[in-house]
């Protein structure tokens, strides 16, 4: 039956209320299970063991997405078909693995049938379910139970609630154990090398700073108001460095100053020494530092204009906030 427009964003959006409402019931119950999970991990982690990830059925699809989820913190996780488990694939399994075996009933058959065998191969086992007095989660080491009231489908019949739920469980698990890691931007980098995230993590200001007779830099004890505007003019930038007798950054003259001076400065504005109106000690940044660092400073001072600084305080890269739009995304 045709529905009209009205109609089919009510329901999306009761949809969306349902699987909400599954992460928020889950939210509640959580309890000392989840810190004994992490807790796990972190021995597991420390051992130089691997998780396992196991599932059927759109249990399996969840599996899957957090194996790789882990795998991108720097976990080793692997996705073990229970199938296939009982056909060789049990090679994949090690003593002191971790494997966390998903099922929203608890009591589906493939499942139950790893329990002993993964027992039997020394692996500690979790169960990620929806049902607390399941066979599963009586039989398995740890428990991860989730809770969805009910499920978004029409019907009460497809997965929907439920599976976010197991989802948003172990993505939880995950980001916090991201952070009792420690892991940095720099680390995570490292499992990210291709594509925009890789290259956004990576890149460093070096890459992206304008250098050479880009880069504007005159002498402040020497340099008049016309003279550096004339060299930032001549590099196309919003801002000139001043450096000290020994190239050192002493200071930095924008167009925000120049519009300043032209009003404040008197009529031979011009001819007076860039020093005088110069903003001393503006903020600056290392050139090997990684350029996500350059946007944090952008966004935190609301500046524009940014100089890179070589080890021993040279200027030797500029950089214009309209330089990294493609930083943004973090």
């Amino acid at each position: 039956m045709p529905l009209d427009a009205a109609t089919i964003l009510a329901k999306a959006r009761q949809c969306l209320a349902i699987e909400r409402e599954a992460l928020d019931a889950t939210a509640e119950i959580l309890n000392g299970d989840f810190v004994e999970v992490v807790r796990a991990v972190e021995t597991m982690i420390a051992a130089g063991r691997k998780l396992i990830f196991s599932g059927i059925g759109k249990s399996a699809h969840i599996a899957q997405k957090l194996t790789g989820t882990f795998n991108s913190t720097g976990v080793p996780s692997a996705f073990l078909d229970p199938t296939n488990a009982l056909h060789g694939d049990l090679g994949l399994c090690a003593s002191g693995d971790l494997a966390f075996l998903l099922s929203n009933s608890g009591s589906t058959h493939e499942m139950l049938r790893l329990l002993p065998l993964f027992e039997k191969f020394g692996l500690k086992t979790v169960a990620l379910t929806g049902a607390p007095e399941s066979e599963l989660a009586r039989g398995a080491d740890f428990r991860l139970i989730y809770r969805a009231p009910r499920e978004a489908c029409p019907l009460a019949l497809a997965p929907t609630a439920s599976t976010t739920a197991a989802l948003g469980l172990g993505d939880a698990l995950a980001m916090v154990l991201l952070e009792t890691r420690g892991v940095t931007r720099e680390e995570f980098a490292k499992y990210h090398p291709s594509g925009t995230l890789g290259m956004t993590l990576l890149l460093r200001v070096k890459d992206i700073m304008r250098s050479g007779d880009a880069c504007p830099v005159v002498p402040a004890a020497k340099t008049s108001v016309q003279e550096a505007i004339l060299a930032m003019t001549g590099a196309k930038a919003g801002a000139v460095a001043l450096t000290d007798a020994d190239g050192k950054f002493v200071g930095i003259y924008t167009d925000g100053d120049f519009r300043r001076t032209a009003l404040n400065g008197g009529p031979d504005f011009l001819r007076q020494p860039v020093a005088q109106f110069m903003t001393r000690g503006g903020k600056t940044i290392g050139a090997n530092v990684l350029a996500v660092e350059a946007l944090k400073i952008f966004q935190q001072f609301k500046i524009s204009d940014l100089f890179a600084l070589d080890d021993g305080g040279r200027p030797v890269g500029y950089i214009d906030v309209q330089d990294v739009p493609k930083l943004k995304m973090l």
